[in-house]
């Protein structure tokens, strides 16, 4: 039985003309049909590694991933900044201009948008699937390069799964990094996610999952991290820079954590819980809220104006406490225009715990604002009577002394 593949050396039967460099997503959907073929005993079905040496693959058929215990590994995620690379003009005298490594160039020419789609209909769900420190290059934006658009997808877990990583790879110029449906003990660690439209997106459901020790970027139309019906999912030690909608996004969220992570932005709505998010965890961050330095993307924001917060909360009893605020926006380009920026907005709910949060403003600001929906929230040392703007009725407050 072979357990262990390597794609520049497997000829695929149906293709023999087709090789690594051609479609690599041809010979990978090869190989697994061969691991199909010789791993048919029900109990014992030990899966195998593909390995994608150093090297320039092009993907033009989307790989099918339907069996468990199936690793994809490379050897270097390669990333290199394509956006730098656009904008920089004259690149003549450079040392290199694509990203390296063991790097997937994302062509699709099968009329399908994702790289790599996990999906198996039946029980049990699928298992300890791995991608592990390879690039998916999407290559090119529509537009002028900049609009994060062009259809594509690196890995879309399309039904559920279990005990499945992410980890090492690189990520550059896809609309949709990583897209995760109703998983269980996910974990998502080490990558270089950045400049793709959204990076991190966990639908549908979750529990038990991590997304922990990432560097992150998304762009202005997706989110950096993205969270829906999560339960315990835990967001710690990331980096996540400029300049996605949000750094992190939770919808319908309960029992998770978010804590000791650093947050650079240039729009507010850096942590956003929608919907009926309880119980969750904002602890121990670094928020950096700036404006947009470079020429190409001053023209592009989120949307959302400074009253909405760099942290907005919907939903009853999460904790936001501990974290350092440093609010970097010279008076001029706050909006609307004259008002005074929210640090914390608290939109709904009941039962909301926010204190000791450090705020540094090169302007005044309000520390937290309790909208008149809200009921029971405890606001502790997070500002004086000015910066911490009560609206309800039902409050507890005490001031920063």
């Amino acid at each position: 039985m072979t357990t262990v593949y390597d794609v520049t050396t497997w000829s695929a039967p149906e293709d023999p003309s087709a090789t690594a460099a051609s479609d690599i997503g041809l010979i990978i959907n090869s190989i697994i049909a061969d691991i199909k073929s010789q791993q048919t005993n029900q109990a014992s079905k030990p899966g195998a590694i593909v390995y994608i040496p150093p090297g320039d693959y092009s993907l033009k058929t989307r790989v099918e991933v339907d069996i468990s215990y199936l690793t994809i590994r490379g050897s270097g995620h390669g990333f290199t900044s394509l956006s730098i690379r656009y904008n920089a003009g004259d690149t003549n005298n450079w040392h290199e201009i694509n990203p390296g490594a063991s790097r997937v160039r994302v062509e699709n020419t099968d009329g399908k948008s994702e790289a790599f789609r996990v999906y198996r209909g039946g029980d049990p769900r699928l298992s300890s699937v791995v991608f592990e420190n390879f690039c998916l290059d999407g290559v090119s934006f529509g537009g002028d390069e900049n609009d994060y658009t062009n259809g594509k997808t690196g890995i879309l877990f399309d039904s559920a799964n279990d005990a499945c990583r992410v980890e090492r790879m690189g990520m550059v110029y896809l609309e949709r990094g990583l897209v995760v449906r109703d998983t269980d003990a996910l974990s998502v660690s080490g990558n270089f996610l950045a400049e793709c439209g959204s990076c991190v997106e966990l639908t549908g459901s979750g529990q038990a999952s991590k997304v922990t020790d990432n560097l992150i970027g998304a762009g202005f139309v997706g989110y950096s991290i993205f969270a829906e019906g999560h339960y315990g999912l835990l967001i710690s030690g990331n980096n996540v820079f400029p300049r996605g909608r949000s750094s992190v996004h939770f919808k319908n969220c309960a029992r998770s954590t978010i804590t000791s992570n650093r947050f650079h932005a240039f729009y507010p709505g850096m942590v956003v819980f929608e919907g009926s998010c309880a119980e969750n965890l904002l602890g121990a961050n670094h928020f950096l809220r700036q404006m947009e330095p470079f020429d190409p993307m001053k023209p592009y924001n989120n949307g959302l104006d400074d009253l909405f917060g760099l942290v907005h909360v919907s939903g009853s009893n999460n904790t936001i406490t501990g974290n350092h605020f440093s609010f970097d926006v010279p008076s001029g380009s706050v909006t609307p225009s004259g008002q005074k920026p929210t640090i914390i907005l608290v939109a709904s709910g009941s039962g909301n715990f926010i204190a000791t949060n450090n705020i540094v403003a090169a302007i005044a600001v309000h520390s937290v604002v309790l909208d008149s929906s809200t009921s029971g929230s405890k606001v502790l040392d997070c500002g004086d009577e000015d910066e911490v703007v009560r609206y309800a009725s039902d409050y507890a407050f005490r001031p920063t002394p």
